[in-house]
């Protein structure tokens, strides 16, 4: 399988091929720990998720990190404002030390990593390294940038200059007349100490938090993190590096910029990917509209993980995407769908039938998830005529890159306790008795426990909604 990606460096779909034959390396730009992560920022992993997925389906070993950010990424990202991490412990009413803040971060983080696996994304073999943790990576690469003569002191930090580097904001070519001006390239405040606005800081001083440094008391830039892990994890040149439409401007083009005036080595990645924004009903997610929902949120709302993973996976990631309740709704119930056919189907071997090269298809085409859906349903819903020739391997095969976890979620939708057997007998007998009235009754008792009831002329099916399942 030979897999298309749209490569914002390039600004062309590509097809993918590795630094190294049959080995990836892969980092995605990670959360910042200082609050939960909202719906938007889960969907991001989502992506991700899918992206391993596929490349792991086409044979390829992938070495993939997300970092955590636990300190240093300023409330604006042209490098203005208090530290977020600074921000969430003021949030809560916690005094502003070193020591908070890595609790802090820690709390954070284990809500995250049990949110994205609630998502059924994959973490067993993905490092998730905290920024804190490399901190002498982050002063080596810039003493490296200072050696390179990239650097400049003012009174607030050392600066990359981004004059001396020749193709700055080549990514998105942010630079070029024809570029729409973004908030990110606006950079808000003119700070008056830099040569250009775009320069970025290295190293912010601070006299109360952070490390001792060559340079003063502070800590690392937010950008100048993720490249140091990046060298130490995976090396000066790697094969993707994906994030947010946010990062295009700022983040990412600092990124650039820093890693290639350090190795000389050029491009610091190959691929860039970037996820489009998430919208909640038509809005931007913003908590001063007050409109940010979390994981959270949808359960207690009895929306299943993985329902609102299937309805990401009903958009293309690199196209807006608007979140209704109504629409996460239909993914529920269209999930549901999937589940319990698949729990009717046979085990068979695949067949002239198959779906399956489509499916690869339409993966391998810029991860085209809604085609890839939309084929997982016509597989399942053949006729009954033709269950014999489209069996679970084939569901199986597609779940191994869409991540919905079909088989187990079989599993337990057939789960029926003892109480609903015994509910399920008495309607049959009421049933047969045509006595519709109490056969009603006990539909809704069945119901109201979280099951849906299926009559057929011969049969009744019952098995667990989604809803039910939420942990």
């Amino acid at each position: 399988m030979h897999i298309q990606l749209q490569n914002t460096l390039s600004g062309r779909k590509e097809e993918f091929k590795p630094i190294n034959s049959g080995y990836v390396s892969m980092y995605n730009c990670g959360p910042t720990v200082y609050g939960r992560q909202h719906l938007g920022n889960l969907s991001m992993f989502v992506f991700t998720d899918i992206l391993r997925r596929a490349l792991e389906y086409a044979g390829f070993e992938v070495k993939q990190v997300i970092n955590i950010t636990d300190f240093g990424h300023l409330v604006s990202d042209g490098d203005l404002g208090e530290d977020k991490m600074t921000k969430g412990l003021k949030a809560e009413g916690l005094d502003v030390n070193m020591e908070n803040m890595r609790a802090l971060a820690r709390k954070y983080a284990d809500i995250f990593l049990s949110d994205i696996k609630e998502l059924n994304i994959k973490t067993e073999e993905t490092k998730f390294p905290y920024a804190s943790e490399y901190i002498k990576e982050q002063k080596k690469l810039i003493e490296k940038l200072e050696e390179n003569d990239f650097t400049y002191k003012t009174s607030d930090g050392i600066y990359f200059d981004t004059d001396k580097f020749g193709n700055y904001g080549k990514l998105g070519n942010i630079n070029a007349p024809s570029a729409k001006a973004t908030a990110g390239q606006a950079r808000i405040v003119e700070n008056k100490e830099k040569k250009n606005q775009k320069d970025f800081v290295l190293w912010k001083f601070n006299a109360d938090l952070g490390w001792d440094s060559k340079w003063g008391k502070g800590f690392p830039g937010w950008h100048i993190e993720c490249t140091a892990m990046i060298f130490a994890l995976l090396g000066e040149q790697i094969d993707i590096h994906t994030g947010g439409i946010e990062h295009i401007p700022i983040h990412h083009n600092n990124e650039i910029a820093q890693a290639e005036a350090a190795s000389g080595k050029i491009p610091f990645s190959r691929f860039w990917l970037h996820r489009e924004h998430l919208q909640i009903e038509n809005e931007k997610i913003s908590k001063s509209v007050g409109n940010v929902l979390y994981l959270s949120d949808l359960k207690e709302h009895k929306i299943h993980p993985l329902s609102f993973r299937y309805w990401l996976l009903t958009s293309r990631y690199n196209t807006p995407t608007n979140f209704t309740w109504e629409a996460v709704e239909g993914a529920q119930v269209a999930l549901e769908k999937i589940v319990n056919e698949y729990a009717q189907m046979p085990e068979v071997k695949f067949s002239p039938r198959s779906l399956l090269g489509k499916f690869e298809e339409a993966i391998s085409d810029n991860l085209n998830t809604p085609v890839a859906v939309s084929l997982l349903q016509e597989a399942i819903s053949q006729p009954s005529s033709a269950k014999a020739t489209a069996g679970k391997e084939e569901i199986d095969e597609m779940n191994k890159i869409l991540g919905l976890n079909i088989r187990v979620l079989a599993e337990q939708i057939q789960e029926i306790p003892d109480e609903i057997k015994d509910l399920q007998k008495q309607r049959d007998q009421a049933r047969k008795s045509e006595d519709w009235k109490l056969s009603d009754d006990l539909r809704d008792r069945i119901e109201s426990k979280g099951f849906r009831v299926k009559d057929f002329e011969n049969k009744t099916e019952i098995y667990r909604t989604l809803s039910s399942m939420i942990i």
